[in-house]
């Protein structure tokens, strides 16, 4: 049995009450009134379908979502901008505490159409208002970890860096280079994100600092700007050589730093031309160790295409920020049991199954995944014959409070990186298609069908 997790986070959240909708504080005030507020439910996230036509989603955010439960409080100067509820919403809302149940998928797992991620039960009025928060973090760092496991494939054990601090909002680019980084990212350029979340942080130079650097009459520099980059850092550091000519800009580096110049970096152009060229450039010269980053606007079908030439690392910002073409998960968070009654929603082209659930994933001997197997939570384990069942449902929270021993962000990582070795090899195509797995309903009224 789980402990209950003591409070340990080196930077505790502020209030997360008001980042909510304002139909969620007046559904409660309705469901105080005509007593429905206090009736067990159970609320279920998940998605329909796979952005974009992929072959699988990454689960990530849950971490964050925890927080955010146990920060959601109303304080008195919040609640005193709520001229729009009545005084017993008001007393409500002052006394809130969550103290229902949360059980999900881990963070770091792989998710389909339909998988059962997060669960919430407890009073509609507890876990009604906690919609919003909970979809704006998974959605958001769902589909950043998405996207970087994607490119993570792409570069075939090239490391990448995450660097799109400037190409999003300045919070969620900390919460942007959290879930690259899950996803298999080596570091991040954000500070903010490697001092709040441990992560290794990178970078050297822009363009600015070699434009900097100029002689007296106007005339750029570039060896100044290398030979006091070096002075600074080291020759390990990565210059950056295409300010100006790449084939002088690397000469120039080679020149000033010694055939031991950790990396050139090239940010602009045709790279995969351009990397074949320096590298053919570095090696006449002697820096054979010499590694080349590349960055500029790089997806993952830009880092798949480079997979045959002559590049180190990645560098990566806007495309992995934005969850590469699919800025959110497409998940939802739908009441699914009152009081124990399964409940559906009917509207078209929303299909979902009512109760609450849980999921196993099924394997080969040879530890291939081939369905994800999701039965009514209190169920016996479904039959799965020669195979093997692996649950993903885990208890999260317990009456109320965070458990001890969940998963921290290095662990997470690490089993993702594993759960991505065990798609079959169709599964990790970049290319639009059906989930590498399918998604099976069994013990529900409709039990049997495919998701």
């Amino acid at each position: 049995m789980n402990d209950i997790a003591p409070r340990t986070d080196p930077f505790p959240p502020r209030s997360t009450a008001l980042l909510t909708d304002k139909y969620e504080l007046t559904m409660l005030q309705a469901a105080l009134r005509d007593g429905t507020a206090h009736k067990a439910c159970g609320f279920e996230v998940f998605s329909r379908r796979l952005p974009n036509e992929r072959r699988y989603g990454v689960v990530a955010g849950t971490a964050r979502v925890l927080q955010a439960i146990e920060a959601f409080r109303f304080s008195e100067e919040q609640l005193a901008e709520m001229d729009f509820l009545d005084e017993a919403t008001l007393d409500y809302l002052r006394n809130y505490r969550f103290t229902g149940q949360v059980d999900g998928y881990r963070e770091g797992e792989l998710y389909f159409p339909y998988s059962p991620i997060l669960t919430v039960r407890g009073t509609f009025a507890e876990c009604v208002i906690l919609e919003t928060v909970i979809l704006s973090i998974m959605n958001a760092d769902s589909a950043v970890a998405s996207a970087a496991a994607r490119m993570v494939t792409a570069a075939d054990g090239r490391p990448i860096i995450e660097m799109g601090s400037r190409r999003t909002h300045e919070y969620a680019a900390v919460t942007a280079a959290r879930a690259a980084y899950l996803a298999g990212f080596v570091a991040t350029s954000n500070l903010e994100a490697a001092q709040r979340y441990g992560i290794p942080a990178s970078g050297t130079a822009a363009h600015a600092w070699t434009l900097l650097h100029v002689n007296e009459d106007g005339s750029p520099n570039e060896a100044a700007a290398f030979r006091a980059q070096i002075d600074a850092h080291g020759v390990d550091t990565t210059l950056l050589v295409d300010t100006y000519d790449i084939t002088q800009g690397v000469a120039t580096a080679i020149g000033v730093a010694g055939t031991e110049l950790g990396g050139v970096r090239i940010d602009s152009g045709d790279l995969g031309p351009l990397t074949r060229r320096v590298r053919r450039q570095l090696d006449d010269l002697g820096a054979y160790n010499t590694k080349i980053v590349v960055s500029s606007d790089l997806d993952e079908f830009a880092i798949a295409g480079l997979r045959g030439d002559p590049v180190d690392s990645y560098g990566v910002g806007t495309s992995v920020v934005t969850g590469s073409g699919a800025p959110t998960a497409g998940m939802v968070y739908k009441l699914v049991e009152v009081e124990g009654h399964p409940v559906v929603k009917r509207s078209s082209g929303k299909a979902m199954t009512g109760g609450t659930k849980t999921a196993m994933r099924v394997h080969r001997k040879s530890g291939v995944a081939v369905e994800e197997i999701v039965y009514p939570y209190g169920t016996p384990t479904p039959d799965c014959g020669q195979l093997t069942g692996e649950e993903l449902v885990s208890p999260m929270f317990r009456d109320g409070r965070r458990l001890e021993g969940l998963p921290d962000l290095e662990t997470s990582r690490a089993h993702l990186a594993q759960q991505l070795k065990i798609l079959p090899w169709e599964g990790l195509a970049l290319s639009r298609d059906e989930p590498a797995i399918p998604t099976r309903f069994v013990g529900f009224a409709e039990s049997g069908q495919e998701h």
